[in-house]
C-alpha cells in the first residue's frame, strides 16, 4: 500500500508539475505576444507622428501671418488664427475656384469611364466565352508595362489634329473609353469570385448579358466599385504631367496645375500662408473620401486579389 500510495503521489506531482509548466509556457507566450504587439503599436505611433509633422506644419502655416512663417524655433500655434488666409487663397488674385470646377468636371466623367466602363470590360473578360479572350486580356495587361511618358508625344500630335489641345476633352476622352488596364484587371478578378449559379438564376428569370451585369454583378461588386472609384479619384485629381502639357489657358487649369501656378505667385510675393492654405484645400477632398470609404477600400483590395 505504501508503494502504491507513493506511486500515486508521484504521478499526481508529475501531472501537477506538467500543468504548471504548460501554464507557465502559455503565460510566457502571451507576454511575448503582448510585448511584440506593444512594440509594434509604439513603432506605428512614432512613424505616424513623424509623417504627420509636415501636415501639421502646413495647417499651422496656413493660419499664420507672414511675419510668423520663418520664425525659429517653429511656432506651432499661431498667436492669431488667420482664417481669412483660406478666403484669400480661394477667392483672391488666383481663380482657384475655377480650377476646382475644372477638376470636378474632369474627375466626374473620368469616374464614369473608370468605374462603369472598366467594370463592363472586366465583366466581359470574366464571364464571356470567346476565341482569343485570354490572349486579348494579356495584351490589355501588357499596356501597364508601357510608361505613360512614351505615349505623350504621339498623343499630343493626335490631339492636335482632333483640336483637343488646351481643352478638357483631352483629359476626359481616354478614360471614357476604358483606358485603365489595372481597373479592368481588378474588376475581372472580383467578378471571378462571384459564383456562376447567380448568372444561371438570372438567365432563368429572363435576364440577358447586360441585365446580369446591371442587376447581379454591379450590386454585388460594391467593394470593387468603391476601390476603383477612390483610386481613380486620386489619380485624376492629382494628375499633373499630362494636364501641364495639354492645358495652356488659365481658365482651363485643373487643381494640380492651378496649385503650381499659385505657387509661383505666392513665392514671388513671399506669401507662404496663402500657398499652404491652397494646398490644404486641395488635399481635403482626398482625405475625406479615403476616410469615409476606407473599410470598403481595404475590403475591395483584398477580395480582388483572390480568384474564386
Amino acid at each position: 500500500m505504501d508503494t502504491t500510495a507513493l506511486s500515486e503521489a508521484a504521478i499526481k506531482l508529475s501531472e501537477s508539475s506538467y500543468r504548471e509548466a504548460v501554464a507557465r509556457r502559455k503565460r510566457l507566450a502571451r507576454l511575448r505576444r503582448a510585448a511584440g504587439a506593444t512594440a509594434l503599436y509604439l513603432l506605428l505611433v512614432v512613424g505616424a507622428v513623424v509623417f504627420m509633422i509636415p501636415f501639421v506644419w502646413m495647417v499651422s502655416t496656413s493660419l499664420k501671418g507672414r511675419s510668423e512663417v520663418m520664425l525659429l524655433p517653429i511656432r506651432w500655434i499661431p498667436r492669431e488664427l488667420l482664417w481669412s488666409n483660406y478666403v484669400k487663397a480661394l477667392f483672391g488674385v488666383v481663380p482657384f475656384m475655377t480650377f476646382f470646377k475644372n477638376s470636378l468636371i474632369v474627375v466626374f466623367f473620368d469616374l464614369i469611364g473608370d468605374v462603369f466602363v472598366c467594370a463592363l470590360v472586366g465583366y466581359g473578360f470574366a464571364r464571356l466565352q470567346a476565341p482569343g479572350k485570354n490572349a486579348l486580356f494579356i495584351i490589355v495587361l501588357s499596356t501597364m508595362m508601357l510608361p505613360a511618358q512614351v505615349v505623350l508625344v504621339p498623343t499630343y500630335v493626335l490631339y492636335k489634329y482632333l483640336g483637343w489641345l488646351d481643352t478638357l476633352y483631352g483629359l476626359i476622352a481616354p478614360n471614357i473609353l476604358a483606358s485603365g488596364a489595372f481597373f479592368i484587371f481588378l474588376f475581372r478578378q472580383f467578378f471571378q469570385t462571384i459564383h456562376r449559379d447567380l448568372d444561371d438564376a438570372a438567365k432563368i428569370d429572363g435576364c440577358g448579358l447586360l441585365g446580369i451585369f446591371w442587376r447581379v454583378m454591379l450590386p454585388l461588386s460594391r467593394p470593387a466599385l468603391i476601390t476603383v472609384g477612390i483610386l481613380s479619384f486620386f489619380d485624376h485629381w492629382n494628375s499633373f504631367l499630362w494636364p501641364a502639357i495639354l492645358l495652356k489657358s488659365e481658365e482651363n487649369y485643373t487643381v494640380a496645375i492651378g496649385l503650381r501656378y499659385f505657387q509661383s505667385y505666392a513665392t514671388e510675393s513671399t506669401n507662404l500662408p496663402l500657398l499652404m492654405a491652397a494646398s490644404i484645400v486641395t488635399l481635403l477632398p482626398c482625405l475625406v473620401i479615403f476616410f469615409l470609404a476606407q473599410k470598403s477600400f481595404v475590403q475591395g483590395v483584398v477580395i480582388t486579389g483572390v480568384k474564386g
